[in-house]
């Protein structure tokens, strides 16, 4: 019973911190479809609206929420006995393990390279106005990234779960 119970836990950790994590970058993708690059009067006054702007949207939840996703992943996998042969791409459990890896590298491109170029964008870091500048592009991009690599990190955690056989 007690297995079962981490499983429901880990689902549902799973689960909601995805819709956070990934449903940020689609509504990112969304509301903002191009680059529009910052101007130095957007980031030089940090009263400007364009800086409140992004202020009010950086919370930080969407950056947690990808620990949580991984981290609970990984835990209902160790849990079932399936972790080594994901991680290894090994049988059956190949395309789930391509999906962990892809997404391992989504968080780590969150954390560290998103997030320490926002914390520039933001003025949490001090930075020259140029690599501010500089940054908020890397930030798009980074976010890009992690927007594309969602959609078969999808797919490949639903052919683990529901079509293992056609990779079998």
């Amino acid at each position: 019973m007690e297995g079962i119970l981490l499983e429901v836990l880990a689902r549902w950790l799973h689960f909601l911190g995805a819709i956070v994590w990934i449903g940020h970058n689609y509504a990112t993708a969304v509301n903002r479809p191009r680059y529009e690059p910052l101007t130095a009067a957007d980031l030089a006054d940090p009263d400007s609206p364009r800086q409140q702007a992004l202020l009010a949207r950086e919370h930080g939840t969407f950056r947690y929420a990808s620990l949580v996703t991984l981290g609970s992943g990984l835990v209902i996998l160790w849990q079932r006995g399936w972790l080594g042969d994901a991680l290894s791409l090994q049988g059956g459990l190949a395309p789930l393990g391509v999906g962990i890896w892809l997404g391992i590298a989504m968080v780590l491109n969150l954390w560290l390279v998103l997030w320490p170029n926002q914390k520039r964008v933001l003025g949490f870091v001090r930075a020259p106005l140029e690599d501010r500048l500089r940054a908020s592009r890397m930030t798009f991009l980074s976010a890009r990234v992690n927007t594309l690599l969602s959609i078969p990190v999808l797919f490949l955690m639903a052919a683990g779960a529901h079509g293992l056989a056609l990779f079998s």
